[in-house]
């Protein structure tokens, strides 16, 4: 396909209405008409047959312990206390934490069992993600490069470590554009936590960076307005508020004749999504119509506002309104003490959900169109963190090897794919770097990474960056 930027729109309208003069036609039909391409994709895209129409993205905010959830290392617990080899280490970059510090072993805490027709391995703190082990495709060799949260999961989200590049969601809905004129392309989900967390969710996680705001992830609260300002203010009558829209798109269309600037196409886009939005995000938002069987499915924590289970429920029941993006936010992974009782916590608060998002999407026939993503920024050290014999132990963060999962949408079901050395510090079977994630998913949704560009000040960037990034074809069903 070929680039886009600012200022190819900007010359794009410029040139169109100069070339308009004389004919008859309106430069603002036509600014309407773009608009209307827009909300159909960009450029043609999808540019391949695409396996997968939608995503979910299940975003595990600080790091979950891989060594204790999915990379089974039964020779660990004789190697127990004992020094890492500098062989295994190979000098690789450690956080202020614990750089300087004895890297003694600790391993896995939990107990690991074979489930299902795959024999996929999975922690006894996750029966239900053990339960539903042959949809799933389990990735134990992701790489990163980024070893701190905010630029680890920056990078996980945007391809980038620094702020101000689009998210994943973001791409994808500027690509594919909407698959519903009634809410937005890309919608964002944060847990609502029993206790306050201690871990920052930014914007920039969900943000547009350089590409139109309109593709920016709106962000849904569990609140009684679970989006704000959506209301027509006390006192002004419906058909008062649609003749004030009206009003305000003919100066905004006006504005754009002048200007050609995006942003405000975005404006009138957004004016009007917010007048549908009065009506379809309180029916999205109402859980009542749900039976007692869902709430049952994805556990007693589905009745609670804002919790991750009720938050699967909602992307559910987004896939099935035609949202193109939906990314849940669950924070507290970040295990550098109390491993045995912050880890399961967090196992309880997403097991049994996300196992029955899974089913769900299954028996309703959204699965085989859905790509379903479960993972955090990078995984945690096989070294202990604090005396490694003490309940107090926990794990320092490793951006060198960490598991993923993934189910629908063209990924190949009961598959383990790669694998760790024997102390699950360094991926050495297939690794899969965070880019080759994003590759292998914009391909599942029919876009060619290589090609899919956008040009800001002067370069054409991509989600993928400028390193190579392969499609990891051995997941593909």
């Amino acid at each position: 396909m070929s680039n886009h930027s600012e200022q190819d729109h900007a010359a794009t309208r410029i040139s169109r209405r100069a070339l308009l003069q004389g004919t008859g036609l309106s430069p603002a039909a036509m600014a309407l008409a773009a608009l209307q391409q827009q909300a159909s994709g960009s450029s043609g895209l999808p540019d391949q047959l695409p396996r997968a129409r939608r995503v979910i993205f299940l975003t595990q905010s600080g790091g979950p312990s891989q060594i204790e959830l999915y990379d089974h290392k039964p020779g660990l617990a004789a190697l127990a206390g004992t020094e890492l080899p500098e062989s295994v280490r190979q000098g690789q970059r450690l956080t202020g934490m614990t750089a300087g510090k004895q890297q003694l072993i600790l391993p896995a805490v939990t107990r690991f069992r074979q489930h299902g027709e795959s024999g996929a391995t999975v922690s006894e703190w996750l029966p239900h993600i053990a339960g539903v082990a042959d949809q799933l495709c389990f990735v134990k060799s992701m790489v990163t490069d980024q070893i701190n949260h905010a630029p680890a999961m920056t990078k996980f989200l945007t391809g980038h470590q620094l702020p101000g590049r689009p998210s994943f969601g973001c791409w994808a809905t500027w690509g594919l554009g909407s698959l519903n004129q009634n809410l937005p392309e890309y919608m964002v989900l944060l847990s609502r936590m029993k206790r306050g967390s201690d871990q920052p969710l930014y914007d920039r996680y969900w943000g547009s960076g350089f590409l139109p705001s309109r593709y920016q992830g709106v962000k849904l609260r569990s609140a009684a307005d679970p989006v704000l300002y959506l209301q027509d203010p006390q006192g002004m009558p419906r058909h008062l508020r649609r003749g004030l829209l009206d009003g305000l798109k003919t100066l905004n269309q006006q504005h754009f004749e002048q200007t050609a600037d995006p942003e405000i196409e975005t404006r009138i886009r957004q004016y009007e999504m917010a007048f549908r939005m009065q009506t379809s995000i309180p029916e999205l938002a109402d859980l009542s119509d749900e039976p007692d069987s869902t709430f049952r499915l994805y556990g007693d924590d589905s009745r609670r506002p804002g919790s991750y289970a009720a938050n699967c429920i909602m992307a559910r029941r987004m896939a099935e309104r035609g949202v193109r993006f939906i990314q849940l936010f669950h924070p507290d992974w970040d295990h550098h003490s109390r491993l045995r009782s912050w880890c399961v916590a967090r196992c309880v608060d997403t097991d049994q959900a996300s196992a029955a998002l899974i089913t769900d999407l299954q028996q309703r026939g959204l699965l085989d169109d859905t790509l379903v993503i479960w993972g955090g920024e990078f995984g945690r050290s096989v070294a202990g963190q604090g005396d490694w014999r003490s309940p107090e132990a926990g794990r320092d963060h490793h951006p060198r090897c960490f598991t993923v999962w993934m189910a629908g949408g063209g990924v190949r079901s009961g598959t383990t794919w790669g694998s760790t050395d024997d102390f699950s510090y360094n991926a050495v079977v297939d690794p899969v770097h965070v880019r080759d994630l994003h590759a292998t998913a914009l391909h599942l949704l029919g876009i060619n990474h290589e090609r899919f560009t956008y040009r800001h000040q002067g370069l054409d960037f991509r989600l993928t960056g400028v390193e190579p990034a392969r499609i990891v074809q051995g997941i593909l069903s």
